[in-house]
């Protein structure tokens, strides 16, 4: 395994973690959850991200109950947890969502009973608030800084703009900022991580636990034939997912990126998240496998990374067609 440290922070995460979106309490229970973990823990990955909002707090439940029952040493790994959606879905009240000092105090003690720490490594504001003013996020997450119940603050889908404020607000009144951002990242979605965060790369040093680098898994090819039942799109409530994300040039482009991957004689899926690791300023690329030859060829990528020499990324943005165009300065 790998490590990076997380932008300017101390903190060092391994460049492959492991995730619950959708998979914990959802497409599998607690005994896959422990087989998993155990393998993800045994090969290395020392950070596991979780949400209030993933399966409504039954995904933190879940982890809480393996991380209980294997006993590993609690210095040896990091969870996430992430604060906006809330966790009782529609029987949500005013003031269980959001941003303000009272949810964000509230879903961090939620978190920490759920999953049964006395403290997160690293606890994320999954959407920016319109309606919170930013200092109340920025005097919040300090202070559960300053309590110990949390080590370091994110962010989770937000805009460039909005995180540079939080930083502004946060120099201003000498208060810690955030240190991590959580975007989607894959050959599909490129913009932030490549072009929007650039500068906040380069002047702030921000880490980044990027999501979905398999596209839900469009780029292992598994849909490329239609959607199989057990799949992540399968999965009653996330159609939405499918809606979005599935379409017929995105299969067409995976059909091509295939040659490439034989190519390096290795499978989509592996070639993918190599790709995502390959760039610099991903801290870690968090994987979703459901069982464990998935997670097995997952953690494959760290052997396909030194294969990804620019003739091939080149390759690779020729076929694909997402680059994005860097803006002239």
């Amino acid at each position: 395994m790998q490590y990076r440290r997380m932008g300017n922070t101390g903190l060092q995460l391994s460049v492959l973690s492991f995730g619950s979106w959708v998979t914990f309490a959802k497409q599998f229970q607690e005994k896959t959850a422990e087989e998993l973990m155990t393998m993800a823990y045994n090969n290395g990955i020392n950070f596991f991200d979780n949400a209030e909002v993933y399966a409504l707090g039954e995904s933190e439940r879940l982890m809480g109950k393996v991380l209980k029952k294997k006993k590993w040493d609690r210095t040896s790994y990091t969870i996430s947890s992430k604060v906006f959606f809330g966790h009782r879905g529609a029987a949500n009240k005013p003031n269980q969502t959001g941003l303000s000092r009272k949810h964000i105090t509230e879903a961090c003690h939620e978190a920490l009973q759920r999953l049964q720490t006395e403290y997160l490594d690293l606890f994320l504001c999954h959407r920016p608030d319109k309606n919170t003013p930013m200092e109340e996020v920025v005097r919040s997450m300090n202070t559960l800084i300053e309590q110990g119940k949390i080590f370091y603050w994110g962010t989770s889908e937000w805009s460039a703009a909005e995180i540079v404020e939080a930083h502004m607000v946060a120099k201003d009144l000498r208060l810690i900022g955030p240190a991590v951002e959580q975007p989607q990242y894959n050959l599909f979605t490129r913009q932030k991580m490549e072009v929007d965060y650039y500068t906040i790369f380069k002047n702030i040093g921000m880490g980044t636990t990027i999501w979905s680098p398999l596209a839900s898994g469009i780029l292992t090819g598994k849909y490329n034939e239609g959607i199989p039942k057990n799949s992540r799109m399968a999965v009653a409530g996330f159609e939405w997912l499918r809606d979005r994300e599935l379409n017929d040039a995105r299969i067409k482009s995976v059909i091509k990126l295939e040659k490439i991957a034989k190519q390096l004689d290795t499978s989509l899926a592996t070639l993918s998240i190599a790709w995502c690791i390959k760039n610099p300023n991903v801290t870690t690329a968090i994987l979703g496998a459901t069982s464990k030859k998935q997670l097995q060829e997952n953690l494959k990528a760290l052997e396909v990374l030194p294969k990804l020499t620019q003739e091939v990324m080149d390759k690779i943005d020729a076929t694909m067609a997402t680059k994005p165009i860097m803006p002239q300065f």
